[in-house]
C-alpha cells in the first residue's frame, strides 16, 4: 500500500530540479501512507512528475521501489495498492518474453501494460488499486482506478497544472495552489456526510470513479478522456440476463468457494498480516475463512468500549476462542476515543462525518503495533442485503401498495404523536438484546417517509440535512443517483435498486473512504475480501430471496458461516461501529461544538446559514431529539475548514 502523486505542467515547463522539488515536496505529504520508502521521477522536456511513498508488502527489496520503469524503457508506473492474481499473470507475461527483477506485484502490472496496454491488463487484475502510468513515448498520462473504489485517486487542473494524488494535501504542497471550496459539492456533504464521487470539497477538483480509467493526451488543450473498464451497471444486466439457478446448498457451497479464494489470495504478504473481527457476520466470516486456510493461529484485533450498548468486544472475543484465533483487544476510555477526534480532519482531508471514523482509527492503529496487513469484512452488506433499510425499504414499498395515501398519514400521525423520546422509553420494555439504538427517531423518520414514493423513502433514509441545499448559502442541487428515475425503473425489485445505489456512492464514498484513510494515517494495509470483484459479480446473480429471507439479511453469506461459527455467537441485532456522539455532544464536546457553531463565526465564514443548526442544537441540547448526525456535519466541516484556513 502506498501514496501516489503527481502532476503535469506542459505549457511553462519548469527546469528538472524544480520539477524535482515539487515532487520531493507532494511525496512528502504523503508519507503516513508509504513510510519505508520515497521517489520521484521526472520527464523534464514534457513537464511530468510522478512521485510515490511506499509501504513495502511484496518483495521488500529495492526491486519493489517506484515510480517503476518497464524492462523495455517505455512506461513508469506509480501505484497504489496491491494486486492477488500478480504469480499467474507472471508466468504469462515471462512466456511473452518479459524480463523481471524482483517479484513484486508493481512489476507484472507495468509489464502487462508495456505487453498488453493498459486497459486490457486492468481488466485482468484482481484486487484493489490506483495507479498512474505515464507512456514515454506518447508523452500521454493514464490513471486507473478499481472496480470498487476501494483505493482513492483525486485529479484535477489549477491554471496550466494538471495534478492527481492518493489524497488531497499533497496538492496544497504546491506552489501556487488555491483552494477554493465548491458549495454545491459542501451542500451534498451536508446532505449524505460524505462528498459523492465525482466531486470533490475543492472546485476544480475531482475524484476519479471506480472502474474509470483516465487519458490525458499530450495535446497541451486536450480535455482527459474518461471511460468505464468495468461497469456495475452492465454486471447487474449481464446478471438478469443470466441469472443464477442453484440450490440453497449449491449456492453455499459456490459462495464459500469463491470467497475462500479471494480470502486466500489476500493472506500472501511479505510482513505480519492479521484481521479487523467485530464478531458480527462480515468480519467472522472473514477470520473464519483466514483460519480455514492458516496453519496456524490468524491474529485478530477488536477495539472495545466501556458503554454496553456500542461495546461489541465480548462478541469478537467468543467468536476468537471459538476458531482458535490469536486475539488482542483493546478497551478505550472515552477520553481516549474524544482524543482522536482534533486529528480527524488532517486524517480524513476531506470533510467526513460518519462518526465510526474514530473507532476504525482506533481499531486500526492498534493492528498496526503488531501487523501491516489487516484484512476487513467491508462490503458484505451491500452485496448480501445486511443493511436495516433493505427490510425497511420492502416494508415501505409494501405500504406504498397496499395502503391509500389517507392511511398511510393516519399511521404517519400516529407515529408522531409520540416525540421520539417517549418512544425511547417505552421501548426500555424491550430486552436490550433486542432493543434498537435511536428506536424514537427511527420510528419518526420511518414516518416522515411514508407520505413519499420509493425513491423518495431512500433520499430521507440516506440524507442528514434533507434541505442541505438551503443550507448552504450559494448552493445548487446537482442531480444525484438516487434522483436518476430512468436507473430506478430498470429494477424489478426496490431493494435490488437500494443495493446498487449504495455500491456505487456509500460504499466507496463512505465504508472504503473510511477505511483508507483511517489505516493508512497508520501505514496499515487494510484488504477487502469480500469486494473481490468475482464475489460481486456472483451476488449480483443470485436471488433476491438468497440474500433477504424472512426478514434477515445476508441469508447466504450467513450459511457459509454457519460452517464454521455455532449460530448462537452470531444471532444478535445489528450493531454498527457507533460511539455516543449524541452524549458527547450534550456533555465533554459541547464547549467544542458550541465554538465551532458560533452564529457569529459562521456568518462571518459565509458558508452556512445558522439559524437552522442553532434550532437543531437548542433541541438537542433540550433532549427535545437527537441531532447528532445533523451536527456532526457541520462540525466536521467546520473544523476541517478551519483546519485549512479556509
Amino acid at each position: 500500500m502506498c501514496g501516489i502523486a503527481g502532476l503535469i505542467e506542459r505549457k511553462s515547463t519548469p527546469p528538472a530540479a524544480e520539477l524535482k522539488a515539487m515532487g520531493e515536496a507532494i511525496a512528502a505529504t504523503l508519507a503516513h501512507r508509504g513510510p519505508d520508502d520515497r521517489g520521484v521521477w521526472v520527464d523534464a522536456e514534457e513537464g511530468a512528475v510522478l512521485a510515490h511513498t511506499r509501504l513495502a508488502i511484496i518483495d521488500l527489496s529495492p526491486a519493489g521501489a517506484q515510480p517503476m520503469v518497464s524492462s523495455c524503457g517505455g512506461f513508469v508506473l506509480c501505484y497504489n495498492g496491491e494486486v492477488y492474481n500478480a504469480a499467474e499473470l507472471r508466468a504469462e507475461l515471462e512466456g511473452n518474453g518479459r524480463a523481471f527483477r524482483g517479484h513484486s506485484d508493481t512489476e507484472v502490472i507495468v509489464e502487462g501494460c508495456a505487453e498488453w496496454g493498459v486497459e486490457a491488463t486492468v481488466k485482468r487484475l484482481i484486487g484493489m488499486f490506483a495507479l498512474a502510468l505515464w507512456e514515454r513515448r506518447a508523452g500521454r498520462l493514464t490513471l486507473v482506478r478499481d472496480r470498487l473504489g476501494i483505493k482513492p485517486l483525486y485529479w484535477g487542473r489549477q491554471g496550466d497544472r494538471f495534478l492527481f494524488a492518493s489524497e488531497l494535501k499533497a496538492f496544497t504542497a504546491l506552489p501556487g495552489w488555491r483552494g477554493e471550496i465548491d458549495r454545491d459539492a459542501l451542500a451534498a456533504y451536508m446532505r449524505l456526510g460524505y462528498v459523492p464521487a465525482p466531486q470533490c470539497i475543492y472546485r476544480g477538483i475531482n475524484k476519479l470513479e471506480p472502474g474509470t480509467l483516465l487519458t490525458l493526451e499530450p495535446d497541451r488543450n486536450a480535455d482527459p478522456e474518461l471511460g468505464r473498464y468495468w461497469s456495475l451497471e452492465e454486471v447487474v444486466a449481464e446478471a438478469r440476463r443470466e441469472p443464477l439457478d442453484l440450490s440453497d446448498g449449491e449456492a453455499r457451497d459456490a459462495l464459500e468457494s469463491l470467497l475462500g479464494d479471494a480470502v486466500k489470495r489476500r493472506m500472501v504478504a511479505d510482513v505480519p498480516l492479521g484481521a479487523f473481527l467485530s464478531g458480527g457476520v462480515d468480519s467472522s466470516t472473514t477470520v473464519a475463512l483466514m483460519q480455514a486456510h492458516s496453519s496456524r493461529p490468524v491474529r485478530s484485533f477488536t477495539i472495545g468500549f466501556h458503554e454496553s450498548g456500542y461495546n461489541e468486544a465480548r462478541h469478537a472475543k467468543e467468536v476468537a476462542s471459538h476458531l482458535g484465533t490469536d486475539h488482542t483487544e483493546l478497551y478505550v476510555t472515552p477520553q481516549e476515543t474524544q482524543d482522536v477526534i482534533p486529528k480527524l480532519p488532517t486524517i480524513y482531508d476531506e470533510p467526513f462525518a460518519d462518526s465510526s471514523q474514530i473507532p476504525t482509527f482506533l481499531v486500526s492503529q492498534m493492528t498496526r503495533e503488531s501487523v501491516t496487513v489487516a484484512l476487513s469484512g467491508d462490503g458484505g452488506d451491500e452485496l448480501f442485503g445486511g443493511y436495516n433499510r433493505y427490510a425497511q425499504g420492502a416494508l415501505a414499498a409494501r405500504i406504498a401498495r397496499t395502503l391509500p395515501m389517507p392511511a398511510r398519514l393516519a399511521l404517519q400521525r400516529a407515529l408522531t404523536a409520540l416525540p421520539p423520546p417517549a418512544w425511547d422509553k417505552l421501548f426500555r420494555l424491550v430486552p436490550a438484546s433486542a432493543r434498537p439504538r435511536m428506536a424514537g427517531d427511527k420510528i419518526h423518520k420511518f414516518a416522515v417517509v411514508l407520505a413519499e414514493d420509493e425513491m423518495g423513502y431512500y433520499r430521507h433514509l440516506v440524507s442528514q440535512w434533507d434541505g442541505a441545499w438551503s443550507l448552504v448559502k450559494g448552493a445548487g442541487e446537482p442531480k444525484g443517483l438516487y434522483q436518476d428515475e430512468a436507473i430506478m425503473k430498470r429494477f424489478d425489485d426496490h431493494v435490488a435498486w437500494m443495493q446498487f445505489i449504495d455500491t456505487l456512492t456509500y460504499l466507496p464514498d463512505d465504508i472504503l473512504t473510511k477505511v483508507d484513510r483511517a489505516s493508512m494515517a497508520v501505514a496499515l494495509e487494510a484488504r477487502v475480501p469480500m469486494l473481490d470483484h468475482r464475489v460481486v459479480e456472483f451476488s449480483w446473480r443470485l436471488p433476491m430471496s438468497m440474500k433477504i429471507r424472512n426478514g434477515q439479511g445476508k441469508w447466504l453469506l450467513r450459511q457459509v458461516l454457519y460452517r464454521h461459527v455455532p449460530k448462537s455467537l452470531i444471532e444478535r441485532p445489528k450493531m454498527g461501529f457507533g460511539l455516543p456522539v449524541s452524549e458527547w455532544l450534550r456533555g465533554p464536546l459541547k464547549a467544542w461544538c458550541e465554538d465551532l457553531i458560533a452564529p457569529d463565526a459562521l456568518e462571518r465564514a459565509g458558508f452556512l446559514d445558522p439559524a437552522p443548526i442553532q434550532q437543531k442544537w437548542r433541541e438537542h441540547l433540550g433532549g427535545a431529539r437527537n441531532w447528532q448526525y445533523f451536527l456532526w456535519n457541520v462540525l466536521m466541516f467546520e473544523a476541517w475548514r478551519r483546519e485549512n484556513g479556509l
